[in-house]
């Protein structure tokens, strides 16, 4: 591993002393005394590690965090404070910087973060040796022409349940760290925000276990006779409680003349089930043309089709670029609260089933889906 480093401090002989201690921990040392010079000198070596003040004339320690990991994001920065900077210091950390160590530097805490810094730097190199493993893995299956399909298939889903997984990650891993720091400086507000953050995480790895779980349960369906009113029926009784509780008018509009059919009836509640979770979130958003909230499902019978389902809510609707990704594995909506599965198993299960999920929106207006199944007069 490249043991080289970078330290930055506008005052030169704090540069000196430092160089000396950093090179009797087997680093080879540079120093700059401003941000321009600092960023001259990693354009030519470009040092694993930058150790840098945060209070500096010319170019302050934030400014050149946000430099290095636009140009340099591999680059670990670690941020050298004063007592009196523990806001900036937290808001280095929302720039990615490593750790943040306070003045005067004490070796202890110099070794901690700088150790923290290279286990970052480990795992990085350690999955990118993986992920290039596992692409060479993935290209000798893809070969064979039986797999190819579905391999394609596996590797789209792990790339997106790994981005899942990340997000989570680095979510755990801020969080932690803010509580550690909390802890450390017995600072109540640091404990609060962490633990915060930290709940919030776990609550993200509970959902996108019960997404997962729901994705595998529906992988084979279970096709039998069924009224394709019944789903419909079900989902808007479990569902009304909610929307009664954030003043929501939950309507329901069930056609007469539908006949039973072969469909998976607890696969398709799912998939109804999520399309009116989605409708009622948002509807609980802001929309500036209807303060009304309102979300209805409907059941029709089209020609040459078994069942039309249609729901449709009056929520905050979809821009252009978002519609685009709509059934993307993992694209959420929802932001950070959202996993991106729910909108790929409701595909997924209708293509199983040989329909069509199409929906319509607007950005401020609202959102309808619908979702067409084909009358099958037997199972399969």
């Amino acid at each position: 591993m490249d043991n080289t480093i970078l330290f930055v401090d506008d005052e030169k002989d704090i540069c000196d002393v430092l160089s000396i201690s950093l090179s009797d921990l087997g680093y080879k040392v540079y120093t700059a005394q401003n941000g321009q010079e600092a960023l001259r000198i990693i354009q030519k070596v470009n040092p694993p590690i930058v150790l840098t003040d945060i209070r500096m004339p010319v170019m302050d320690g934030l400014e050149l965090l946000r430099r290095i990991k636009r140009q340099f994001p591999e680059t670990e920065v670690v941020m050298v404070t004063g007592h009196g900077d523990m806001d900036l210091a937290i808001e280095s950390l929302k720039h990615e910087a490593t750790d943040f160590i306070v003045k005067p530097i004490k070796d202890e805490a110099l070794e901690v973060a700088l150790k923290r810094a290279l286990e970052k730097i480990s795992m990085r190199r350690q999955l990118r040796e993986y992920t290039e493993n596992l692409e060479e893995l993935v290209q000798e299956k893809s070969a064979k022409l039986v797999q190819a399909e579905r391999m394609a298939a596996v590797g789209e889903t792990i790339a997106g349940l790994s981005h899942a997984i990340k997000n989570i990650a680095g979510g755990l891993e801020g969080g932690s760290f803010v509580l550690e720091k909390g802890i450390e400086l017995e600072n109540k507000d640091y404990i609060q925000q962490g633990w915060e953050a930290v709940r919030f995480s776990f609550d993200k790895i509970k959902d996108l276990s019960v997404d997962l779980l729901n994705y595998a349960k529906f992988t084979d369906l279970n096709l039998r006779l069924s009224d394709p009113n019944e789903p419909a029926r079900e989902v808007m009784e479990l569902m009304k409680p909610r929307a009664e509780e954030h003043g929501i008018d939950l309507k329901v509009d069930l056609a007469s003349d539908l006949q039973a059919f072969w469909f998976d009836p607890d696969a398709i509640h799912h998939c109804l089930l999520n399309l009116v979770t989605n409708g009622i979130d948002a509807a609980l958003s802001d929309n500036p043309l209807d303060t009304r909230k309102q979300v209805v499902l409907q059941t029709s019978k089209p020609e040459n089709w078994g069942v039309e389902y249609t729901v449709t809510d009056n929520g905050c609707g979809m821009a252009a670029e978002l519609r685009e990704k709509i059934f993307t594995s993992f694209f959420s909506t929802k932001g950070a609260t959202g996993t991106g599965i729910g909108l790929m198993i409701t595909k997924k299960i209708i293509d199983d089933h040989s329909g069509v999920i199409e929906f319509e929106s607007e950005k401020g207006v609202g959102t309808t889906f619908f979702i067409k199944l084909p009358q099958k007069d037997n199972d399969l």
